[in-house]
């Protein structure tokens, strides 16, 4: 039987959206008859995201718990009786075979109305440290993929999966695309290249600090390709002016931007941090403090104490950029063994070894 049915759920960020998709799609080249179906949050990214690629998507109205007193809060267990109930009709009419969650607000309501079902089901945690959905999900669901070690202290060992974070194919032949990416942004091949990534939207104090070291990277002769996101892309596009500088909003072939790359700085979201590993090139994570659970800095710190990173708080930046930038650019050794070190990391069949923990929830 290849007609089987799939539901799955996650969203509120790119961050859960993407390896939902990903796994969807290693369903479908295995199943090709099977039917999807996504759930996410009515007002959420997902909703657009999820039919440009190419599948259904329900919404329910969920959010999440804000950490302070707020309105919002007290319209919480309304949405949660909301989505349940709603959750509860769509997995009646649908008769998914497994459930499959990714994180996000949209995930716990559903999967807690399928493991009530006894469906058989799965969640993918991306991050290091797991948030409050998926801890509590834990203990209903029959699997848990996870991307790190040392998730049994938060999860029952029997049910853990080390298996990676989903990561776009096109990542996985970074190393040889080297001259194809400087020759693509036009860049000069005996400069050192920094990419700067603050996301999608953009991040405020990664862009605060790229403006004031400018005279530095051009002092060091080193060219940025500078991803400000399109929140901050009028702010700072004056910069496309400098010789040694190019500003983008965003960037569409990250691929080639990659391979450009001889140091990279970015966020430290699960993703990101995944696809990093893949791409083995020596990176500077400056996590987001404003992130649930500190996600970001525990994300990067578990990189950084295999000596495969350098981790620099926000908080720190002023005091400890300059040094530790110039020091890497100016030391060969040290960008090779960040290099090595990072890519030891990289897990780089996890869509695979996902779908696989799905086919024997299956045969079950």
């Amino acid at each position: 039987m290849s007609n089987y049915k799939f539901i799955l759920s996650g969203g509120g960020t790119g961050g859960h959206i993407y390896p939902a998709v990903a796994i969807a799609d290693e369903l479908k080249s295995r199943y090709p008859d099977a039917e999807f179906l996504f759930v996410g949050a009515s007002d959420r990214m997902e909703m657009d995201k999820v039919p440009q690629a190419g599948y259904k998507i329900e919404g329910l109205w969920i959010s999440g718990i804000q950490r302070k007193l707020t309105i919002k809060n007290m319209t919480f267990p309304f949405k949660l009786m909301s989505s349940l109930l709603r959750s509860r009709k769509i997995i009646k009419s649908f008769k998914p075979d497994v459930v499959i969650g990714t994180g996000g607000f949209a995930s716990g309501p559903l999967l807690q109305a399928a493991t009530s079902k006894k469906i058989p089901s799965l969640i993918q945690e991306q991050n290091s440290y797991p948030g409050i959905t998926n801890k509590l999900l834990a203990k209903k669901v029959n699997i848990i993929c996870v991307a790190y070690e040392g998730l049994e202290k938060f999860f029952p060992k029997d049910k853990i999966r080390l298996t990676g974070n989903p990561i776009r194919k096109d990542l996985l032949e970074v190393q040889s695309k080297q001259i194809e990416g400087k020759d693509a942004y036009k860049l000069i091949h005996s400069k050192h290249t920094l990419l700067v990534l603050g996301g999608s939207l953009g991040a405020r104090r990664i862009n605060q600090l790229i403006e004031a070291n400018i005279e530095m990277f051009k002092t060091l002769n080193v060219q940025v390709i500078w991803q400000c996101g399109k929140l901050y892309y009028n702010q700072y596009r004056q910069y496309n002016e400098l010789d040694n500088v190019q500003v983008h909003a965003f960037l569409n072939t990250m691929d080639l931007a990659y391979a450009a790359a001889d140091v990279i700085i970015s966020r430290a979201g699960a993703i990101s941090v995944s696809e990093l590993c893949i791409v083995g090139k020596p990176v500077i994570f400056i996590p987001s403090p404003n992130v649930a659970e500190d996600h970001q800095t525990k994300n990067a710190k578990a990189v950084a104490d295999k000596n495969a990173a350098i981790l620099i708080k926000e908080k720190d930046l002023d005091v400890n950029f300059e040094k530790e930038f110039s020091e890497l650019i100016s030391n060969e050794e040290r960008r090779k063994e960040l290099r090595q070190n990072i890519h030891k990391l990289a897990l780089v069949n996890a869509t695979n070894d996902i779908v696989n923990e799905v086919e024997k929830l299956l045969k079950n």
